[in-house]
This record gives structure tokens, sequence and C-alpha cells, in this order.
């Protein structure tokens, strides 16, 4: 399979507003990742223009779990937005600090909750496809391809990621590194390939990320002590 079945082919049975929504959702996504990487509160506004065309993108796509997850992040952002604009001193950047052992227990139980709840939705999936009716409907798991599994999983991934940023924690930026990497494979099996280059972009930022809020930290910390 060359570039132009990958990243070409599946859109030539799109229309031109599904590719403007998804260069769009790429747009305002990459974007918020740069302000998140500055600590800049703009992460949210832009965050949430963008989670709410994937919301729309990934539910027709058959995606339940990243569409579920993008809801979770247009919350979160509302919730994050409110929370770095209360502990900002300029009501711009923040402060980043490492999370607690309790942070660390609580982000554990939000991925398993995450894992149990997409897994029942995706059992629940042909009953939801076939128009929320039971008839000749067969619920279970069996219809799901190595990409739905991986969506379980980035999901699960995705929803700590977002709480531990919202939170100002340093390590929230771990868990989007192995999230966007797994992403890629996964979006470009869809025939998202604009969105697989956006996930690799996103990789490469949160790498950035990570070492930028570990070296904000760092320089605080010299400057107390």
């Amino acid at each position: 399979m060359n570039i132009y079945d990958l990243f070409v082919k599946p859109y030539e049975s799109y229309t031109s507003l599904q590719i403007l929504l998804e260069a769009a959702g790429t747009f305002f996504g990459i974007l918020s990742v740069y302000f998140s990487i500055k600590k800049n509160i703009w992460v949210y506004p832009t965050g949430i223009i963008s989670t709410l065309i994937y919301v729309y993108i990934l539910f027709n796509f058959g995606l339940l779990g990243d569409c579920m997850i993008n809801v979770y992040y247009t919350v979160m952002s509302v919730y994050g937005w409110i929370l770095w604009a209360k502990n900002s001193e300029d009501h711009i950047h923040v402060e980043v600090s490492w999370a607690t052992k309790k942070e660390w227990f609580f982000g554990s139980l939000l991925f398993m909750a995450s894992l149990m709840l997409v897994t029942i939705v995706y059992y629940y999936k042909p009953y939801i496809d076939n128009q929320f009716s039971m008839v000749g409907t067969d619920l279970g798991l069996y219809h799901l391809d190595w990409a739905n599994w991986l969506d379980i999983i980035t999901t699960s991934l995705f929803l700590v990621g977002m709480w531990f940023m919202a939170k100002q924690r340093i390590e929230n930026w771990i868990f989007w590194i192995i999230g966007d990497f797994i992403c890629m494979p996964m979006m470009i099996y869809k025939g998202l390939g604009i969105t697989s280059v956006q996930y690799l972009v996103f990789t490469i930022m949160a790498i950035l990320g990570y070492v930028n809020w570990k070296k904000s930290f760092k320089e605080k910390s010299r400057k107390k002590s």
C-alpha cells in the first residue's frame, strides 16, 4: 500500500464539508497543544472547537470510544479553563508540578473505569447502529476489529491525560505521548489520513511539552531554594 492509498484515496468518497471539518479540527487541535506547551490558558477555547468537530467526525466513523473521549474533553476543557483561570496570576499562564500519590491512585481508577465503560458501549454498538432497536440485533464484542480495541485503550489513556492536564500535572504528557503514538495507525486504518498526521504532530509536540513543563518546574524549584 502506497502513500496515495493511505492519504489520498480514502478522501475520494468524502464531501468537501467532511474534508474541511477534519482539516479545521486538526488545525485547532494542533493550536491547542501548542498553547498547552506554553502553559497558556488558550489551550482550552481552541481545544473546545477541535473536540466538538471531532465528536461529529468520530461518531460518523464508528469510533465510539474516541467520540466519547472528545465529549469528555469538551466538558473537561470547561473545567480546566475555570481551574487554570483561578490558579493563574495573570489569567493566562499557570505553574505546573508533579502529581501526588493520591492523584496517581485516582488516575488509575479513572483508567480502569474508562476501560470498562467504553467496552460496555462497544458491546451495545450493534443496538446503537440499529437505530436503538433490538430487532435482529446481536449484542457482543464480535464486531470489534483491532482499531476498535486500540480505541478503547487510547480513550482511557486520554481521559487520564486530560484530567492530569486540568490539574496542571507534568505527567499528563506521558499519557498523551503513548495515546497519540497508538492513534496514528488506527486513524490511517479508518481512512482519516489528515488526522493520522495530526497525531504524529501531537506525539512530537507532547514530547516537547513534557520537556518544557519539566524544565519549567525545575526552574521554579531552583528559584524557591
